[in-house]
């Protein structure tokens, strides 16, 4: 077993710490590593600090703005994460998302911490949409500096294969670096377990952050395309309306509900009742998904999946096993797989004992944990 060791994570949201690092945060401590987390306003999310507190994991509020170009602003945060870091004198920075991994790489080779991990959980805005105007902007800057923190990086750990082959063709990742790919961030199969399907007509549901580069107007066109010809089916989509520039306005949301077209949830704590009331998964994004956690859990939940053919998205699905794969951008191509279980609704069993059996086979937590460990060498 690996000597202790204290070891800081870097997280742009709180309660990602125990919505996506949490199993791997409990591997750390059972293990006998000392576990530190920092993110914005941790001490503001009482659910979160309690959680952590609990398990004797000392929290670090960061001055670090999760969206935004503000350079003062980021260079602010990257002199507070170095000033942290040579308090703490960890041994290893696990930094994830991009701008943690951007200023806390660079912060962890500036205050001299001997192992540095950066987990690349997608390539997200930047790197999605036109390469002109705002965005190619944002892109080049978001680029050059991705480069500069990687080659900082001790190892990089991504979750899908086409992100480091991009970022290599690119220019952003060194040809050296030491990279590991493992199975997205994992899906607990026990917490979400095979629910039974309802009874009724097909029921559709996305979960997602409310931005257009996560394919919802796709969705909703889609629907629109399909609900005058199969009145029974019911189109749901579940998510909080986003501070990126790319997000759906509210006055969409509303349009979209006036019609009939979709069903807004809005934001839930626990989705397992939702992926419960539906019989299909629908995630037409092209945000550059390391690998989409929400698949992972309708998959471990025993439901078929559809979504585009993208990096991240597509290690999801088996064609015609447990879901379709649709071009990104393409409402009717979208509504066509979508209309395959409306027309057929007796592939969704199947199809969907096929979507657990991989969900335990390649993406159970604890095996994406282990994968995790042994990157860091812990």
């Amino acid at each position: 077993m690996a000597r202790p060791r204290r070891i800081l994570i870097l997280a742009s949201l709180a309660a990602s710490l125990v919505n996506f690092r949490g199993p791997l945060i409990a591997e750390l401590l059972a293990a006998g590593h000392e576990v530190h987390a920092a993110a914005p306003a941790l001490h503001a999310d009482p659910a979160t600090l309690a959680w952590l507190s609990a398990r004797g994991v000392r929290a670090h509020d960061i001055a670090l703005a999760r969206t935004g170009t503000n350079p003062m602003a980021d260079l602010g945060a990257l002199w507070g994460l170095y000033r942290l870091m040579r308090r703490l004198r960890p041994d290893l920075v696990l930094a994830y998302t991009i701008k943690p991994v951007i200023w806390g790489m660079i912060a962890a080779w500036m205050a001299r911490v001997p192992q540095r991990v950066a987990l690349i959980t997608g390539l997200g805005y930047a790197f999605v949409g036109e390469h002109g105007g705002r965005r190619g902007l944002v892109r080049k800057v978001v680029g050059w500096l991705a480069g500069f923190a990687l080659g900082r990086a001790g190892m990089v750990v991504f979750q899908n294969p086409d992100d480091p082959a991009d970022l290599r063709r690119w220019g952003i990742l060194r040809a050296g670096a030491r990279i590991a790919v493992v199975n997205g961030s994992g899906v607990d199969a026990r917490a979400f377990a095979h629910a039974d399907l309802p009874p009724g007509a097909p029921h559709f549901l996305l979960i997602a952050r409310l931005l257009g580069d996560k394919g919802i107007r796709e969705y909703a066109a889609a629907a629109g395309l399909l609900r005058s010809r199969y009145p029974g089916a019911e189109f749901h989509l579940v998510g909080p309306i986003d501070s990126n520039p790319e997000a759906i306005t509210r006055a969409e949301l509303d349009a979209w509900q006036r019609a009939g077209d979709l069903v807004w949830q809005g934001p839930l704590a626990d989705v397992r009742p939702a992926i419960a009331g539906a019989h299909v998964f629908v995630l037409p994004s092209f945000y550059r998904e390391g690998l989409p956690r929400t698949i992972l859990e309708a998959m471990a939940m025993g439901r078929p999946i559809i979504t585009t053919d993208t990096p991240g998205c597509r290690e999801t699905v088996r064609e015609g096993e447990n879901g379709y794969l649709v071009p990104m951008r393409n409402a009717p191509a979208l509504a066509e797989a979508m209309e395959r279980f409306l027309r057929e609704p007796g592939r969704i069993a199947a199809m969907g004992a096929q979507s657990r059996q991989i969900a335990l086979e390649r993406f159970e937590v604890r095996k994406v944990n282990a994968q995790m460990l042994a990157a860091m060498g812990l």
